[in-house]
């Protein structure tokens, strides 16, 4: 229960319920609220994008606003990357386009009309997951389809001393294989630690207005409000800055496999 006894559960928000029951031979295909949202942030993209592609001779906002977000990737991948970056513009555009609205869906407050709940679908690790997971299959792909087995020099840095030999390639493997788990970890540990916070703090207000005690309300519910605009300022800015550290991340994964750097 998301309350009970006038008690708020902060990780209610993250549970995945199912909205059809589907079964299909045997193996649980229901369609969730994660679902839901997903389909509703892949639609808030295809009309972000879709009002935006108009190429008209003098652009309005709204192709600006589309052409400045795909200028800025592409800038990023030409920066981290060199000329061959903008072969993979789709790829990290589409991967930041989905998290940034994907964390900023998960701020809307849904729950101001009743019988309705938000649900942020990058709090949860299997989705943070098979984003890094493709992003690393992507690295993958490339270096192997460009160098070969010579892209296993990856792992063995310029000027490494022969008596190293033995143990820096296992610590660069290590860290390589280590990238997609850092990478989803990043991201879901900071969407669901900001949006338990928040909660928590709505708590103390909702709990401090219902007292019965008078004093409550002002020792307790008004600072907790405060610090919750506060907290959710920040919020959102983290949910920028964490599309743009996975979308970065993802850029200079791919010049590694590329230029082997």
């Amino acid at each position: 229960m998301a309350s009970e006894s006038g008690k708020i559960d902060p990780m209610y928000q993250f549970e995945i319920k199912p909205l059809f029951e589907l079964n299909l031979a045997g193996y649980d295909i229901s369609f969730t609220n994660s679902s839901l949202f997903m389909m509703i942030v892949l639609g808030a993209i295809w009309l972000f994008m879709a009002g935006g592609m108009k190429q008209a001779i003098v652009p309005g906002r709204w192709q600006m606003a589309v052409e400045g977000v795909s200028g800025f990737i592409n800038n990023m991948m030409s920066s981290s990357i060199g000329p061959e970056g903008k072969k993979y513009v789709p790829f990290v555009f589409s991967l930041f386009m989905f998290i940034l609205v994907a964390n900023f869906m998960g701020m809307m407050p849904f729950g101001i009309v009743p019988g309705l709940h938000g649900f942020t679908v990058t709090s949860h690790f299997t989705v943070t997951g098979i984003l890094a997971i493709m992003s690393f299959g992507i690295v993958l792909v490339v270096g192997f389809w460009k160098h070969g087995l010579h892209f296993f020099s990856l792992f063995v840095p310029h000027g490494t001393p022969w008596w190293l030999l033995w143990l820096i390639p296992a610590i660069e493997l290590f860290s390589f294989l280590v990238r997609p788990f850092s990478l989803a970890l990043r991201l879901f540990v900071a969407m669901m630690a900001g949006h338990v916070l928040m909660k928590v703090l709505a708590g103390f207000v909702i709990n401090g207005l219902n007292a019965e005690a008078l004093w409550v309300t002002p020792v307790v519910a008004l600072p907790s409000f405060i610090l919750m605009i506060g907290i959710t300022m920040l919020e959102l800015l983290v949910c920028a800055i964490q599309a743009y550290v996975f979308a970065l991340l993802t850029s200079l994964y791919i010049n590694d496999a590329v230029n082997l750097h």
